[in-house]
């Protein structure tokens, strides 16, 4: 016969905004919580950002402080740079194995002093300023990276193509660097399961109309958003990556993608009117002589003080707003032609931009599918984590003991993600509530 009390302990997989903040919940009650992430370091697309809407806080202020107790918390075993590779049993009693992948760096040694990545000579794209800078083969994801621990890229790394350098592994002073590193696999029980698997951008390369990824200076609001942190490529300075220069002129283009079910996707994502207006007033704060066009299909802005926020990206920012399609972007010598329309005017037009920056559609990342087959939870035809109820259970799906926190459920803004993450984690304190604290957990 099955146990009757639940194993007081939660897995939840993502560790972005919802995932530390449900994380934290169930934590700070008392709880075990296991944060499986499978990037380096936790912080998930907020760490990318450069401000908040409508506020223009730092996203860093606010996200560091949360990683950092995350990170130190007693009550949270944080198993980062892994995947969950499966989960069996019931709720109250999930029996879930975790693949660590090798790091080739022991993190147990490791001080993050960082003088590897400073001395390093391999070099490769990085895919957290969104190909816009380069990183080293050893590397952490950003200067506040929780865990501070680097690991080593083994496509970008000398020694492992070529068999030679081994530059890092001299000069570490703990002689962390371990070369001969596999995977590790942890086996832990747990009660209830939270998925806050976070969201992916569209692909440029699907969109030919803007270019396809190919056009020089056309490049995503997220890599925008690199060029704004001063965390960035850039150091906040806005450069356009073909040859440096500060644009003069700049095009936003919304509905990349979205709200178009004939060629790409069907959903709206949400965000991407609001954090176009953030970024054109930023864009207008750093380039002070700038001119910067939006091209839209129509603006939501729903949300407390939204709509007065695209207000004064078109007052204060100068921003011109034009309501209509983007038909084609090419380039024209060191220039970007945008053709489009202005539906209210009827008139069409032709802007020689500097830089064009496309709004994305929002996508649930490939993993989601994966997870929910494992765990026989429902998705759409999208992809979307799907609730049991979406007016009044948004936070709980078809399986017992498994919840749902975030933007693995479709686009949410920052503070909608945050409650919905916190309703999660009072589902499985509810769980929970009836389990005697102090009786060891297995």
């Amino acid at each position: 016969m099955p146990q009757q009390n639940p194993i007081p302990r939660v897995l939840i997989i993502g560790a972005g905004i919802a995932g530390m903040q449900a994380a934290l919940d169930v934590a700070n009650a008392g709880y075990e919580v296991v944060l499986v992430d499978r990037l380096p370091s936790i912080g998930g697309r907020m760490a990318q950002l450069s401000e908040t809407f409508p506020t223009l806080d730092c996203s860093q202020c606010i996200l560091t402080p949360r990683t950092v107790e995350v990170g130190h918390h007693d009550m949270i075993q944080l198993v980062t740079y892994a995947e969950v590779e499966s989960i069996s049993g019931d709720a109250g009693h999930f029996q879930v194995r975790i693949r660590r992948h090798a790091a080739y760096v022991d993190w147990d040694k490791c001080t993050g002093c960082g003088l590897c990545q400073e001395k390093c000579p391999g070099k490769a794209e990085s895919d957290f300023q969104r190909g816009i800078g380069k990183r080293k083969a050893i590397y952490t994801l950003s200067p506040q990276a929780v865990p501070n621990k680097p690991v080593i890229d083994r496509e970008a790394c000398i020694y492992f193509q070529r068999g030679k350098c081994r530059v890092c592994e001299r000069l570490c002073p703990t002689q962390a660097i371990d070369y001969e590193q596999q995977d590790s696999f942890i086996d832990v029980e747990v009660g209830a399961i939270i998925l806050a698997t976070g969201y992916d951008i569209y692909s440029m390369e699907n969109m030919p109309e803007y270019g396809g990824g190919n056009v020089p200076d056309v490049i995503d609001a997220l890599a925008f958003e690199r060029l704004l942190s001063a965390s960035g490529p850039t150091a906040g300075e806005i450069k356009r990556p073909s040859d440096g220069k500060v644009p003069k002129e700049l095009v936003f283009i919304q509905c990349a993608g979205s709200r178009e079910p004939e060629k790409h996707n069907a959903h709206c994502s949400k965000v991407c009117c609001m954090y176009t207006a953030k970024q054109s007033i930023l864009y207008r704060h750093r380039v002070h002589d700038g001119q910067a066009y939006v091209f839209y299909i129509d603006i939501r802005a729903g949300g407390k003080r939204y709509d007065e926020f695209t207000q004064r990206a078109m007052e204060e920012g100068n921003t011109v707003y034009l309501r209509g399609k983007v038909s084609r972007v090419f380039r024209d010598g060191d220039k970007v032609t945008v053709w489009g329309a202005d539906t209210l005017s009827g008139r069409q037009v032709q802007i020689d931009a500097d830089l064009v920056v496309l709004a994305p559609a929002l996508l649930p990342r490939p993993e989601t599918r994966r997870l929910a087959e494992m765990l026989g939870v429902g998705i759409d035809d999208a992809g979307w984590l799907v609730p049991l109820n979406g007016n009044m259970n948004p936070v709980e799906t078809n399986r017992p003991g498994i919840f749902l926190a975030g933007t693995g459920t479709g686009p949410m803004d920052i503070p909608e993600s945050v409650s919905h993450a916190s309703g999660a984690a009072a589902k499985v304190l509810k769980r929970f509530s009836t389990v005697d604290k102090s009786t060891p957990i297995r």
